[in-house]
């Protein structure tokens, strides 16, 4: 059977019964992995196995392995790539949210810029918020703050909530150490420090652009203010006074955040700037370097940032039946974000053993100008058709596998990876939980979350999209 028919069938499994059956994208994932690996052929896996540079011997073993053995290897695999990464990273977030070291950024960033500039500051903080904090945690921390802040200037109530939201979005698509953008630079074998650099320049960009968005959006509709299940305008005007004092100092709250960056960065910039092999291993520079090796690898730098984190949260609480409690909340929400992506990552390696990424690869030589746009329109289809950007950005490496090296490329794969991102973020509708977490929360109507935040997410994509292009014909570091 065609690669790409067995590709199509997988992909149709998959949105049929997310859509249609309403399962569980845990096991839709599962079970399309399964469909497709026993479509699969024996001469296909050979083909596949060989092509990734096996040896023959080891090809012809690994063509004979059974379905089962082949899915618990994938999902083995890709649990290994980002298991201890969601773990650290969701300790972080809820660390922040439950100490308010959260709150004090955002609220330092809003005295910084001034009231007529709230926009601004919630666009950069929540963009900020969304590095080292999943993404739902950013929605429930400035949605309230938004509507704090709209009581005050009703009129740019949509503004606040644009921006509080919008900045996430992008830096969750695009800069790790967020799943999604740091699988797709594991699987395309780019350096974490690149990705995170470009991430934000990119980032930056699409967000900017969302702004003029979220404007002109203010300026067309009017959203007036809800009374909510969780708060009513009333208890929100009341709350409008909460003394800063309340909370943690800003320095102490952005360190678990600013750590793990720089870290990570501090890795990549000496491994650029100094040569190991000629320094020695006692020297000031090579102890250095030893520390960076260590603590800059991301699963690492995550880890230190945990303990930070909940050395605040331990410093605000003092209770230890409070502490292990957000502790076991963060690790259990942890649990089923790994699950799917793991499951992501199965699908998407059995998408892989059809042997597509060979076939799209030939096909590279003709039609190399297509291959941002085509990462970029296949991402945003499976994004919009199943909801999740992480379970899009997995299944569109799984198919442009084929495209991972700079000499097929013609430009870095770093490029291949942002654009994926930026794919994942077009178009949120009712099938993405973040759509209703939103909507429930801001007290919008339906149609009104398309156009203040759905709509926004195009422009954005669309934005990161032309971006990238352009850099990758400017800088295309090869």
């Amino acid at each position: 059977m065609s690669p790409f028919l067995i590709v199509a069938i997988g992909i149709f499994v998959v949105l049929f019964c997310i859509i249609k059956l309403r399962l569980h994208v845990l096991i839709s994932l599962l079970f399309a992995a399964l469909i497709t690996g026993i479509l699969c052929s024996q001469d296909q896996l050979y083909q596949f196995a060989a092509h990734s540079g096996m040896a023959p011997a080891d090809a012809v073993k690994f063509s004979g392995q059974s379905i089962g053995t082949r899915l618990s290897n994938a999902f083995g695999s890709t649990a290994a790539k980002i298991g201890i990464l969601v773990i650290f990273a969701s300790i972080v977030g809820s660390a922040l949210i439950k100490s308010g070291g959260a709150e004090r950024i955002i609220r330092s960033l809003m005295n910084g810029v001034g009231e007529k500039k709230a926009g601004v500051a919630f666009l950069s903080g929540s963009f900020s918020l969304a590095i080292p904090i999943f993404i739902d945690m950013v929605y429930f921390l400035m949605i309230p703050l938004v509507k704090s802040m709209g009581i005050h200037n009703p009129k740019k109530f949509s503004l606040y909530l644009s921006c509080g939201v919008g900045g996430a979005v992008m830096a969750h698509a695009m800069i790790p150490p967020t799943p999604g953008p740091t699988f797709v630079a594991k699987e395309l074998n780019v350096n974490i420090g690149l990705m995170m650099l470009l991430g934000f320049i990119v980032g930056v960009f699409t967000i900017i652009c969302g702004y003029f968005y979220a404007v002109w959006a203010n300026k067309k509709w009017e959203l007036p203010m809800r009374d909510t299940p969780d708060i009513t305008i009333e208890e929100l005007k009341q709350k409008a006074g909460l003394k800063a004092g309340d909370l943690p100092g800003l320095g102490v709250s952005l360190f678990p955040v600013v750590l793990p960056v720089l870290l990570i960065a501090g890795k990549t910039i000496l491994g650029l700037v100094i040569d190991k092999n000629s320094v020695g291993g006692n020297s000031f520079q090579g102890v250095l370097l030893k520390f960076f090796d260590i603590t800059g690898d991301s699963n690492i730098a995550l880890f230190i940032s945990a303990f930070f984190a909940l050395l605040l949260l331990w410093k605000r609480l003092k209770d230890a039946k409070a502490f292990r409690k957000v502790i076991t909340e963060s690790v259990s929400s942890a649990g089923i974000i790994i699950l799917i992506i793991s499951a992501g990552g199965t699908f998407g390696q059995m998408l892989q053993q059809t042997g597509i990424g060979v076939k799209i690869g030939e096909m590279a030589t003709v039609y190399k100008s297509f291959i941002l746009p085509l990462a970029f329109l296949i991402t945003a289809v499976v994004r919009t058709a199943q909801g999740s950007a992480t379970v899009a950005m997995v299944t569109t490496i799984g198919v442009m596998q084929g495209f991972s090296s700079p000499e097929v490329l013609g430009f870095h794969p770093v490029y291949l990876a942002l654009v994926i991102g930026c794919g994942s973020k077009i178009f949120s509708w009712m099938n993405d939980s973040a759509f209703w977490i939103i909507t429930e929360m801001s007290g919008m109507q339906e149609k009104e979350t398309v156009r203040f935040f759905s709509y926004m997410l195009v422009v954005m994509g669309l934005a990161g999209l032309a971006a990238v292009m352009v850099l990758s014909r400017i800088f295309p570091m090869v």
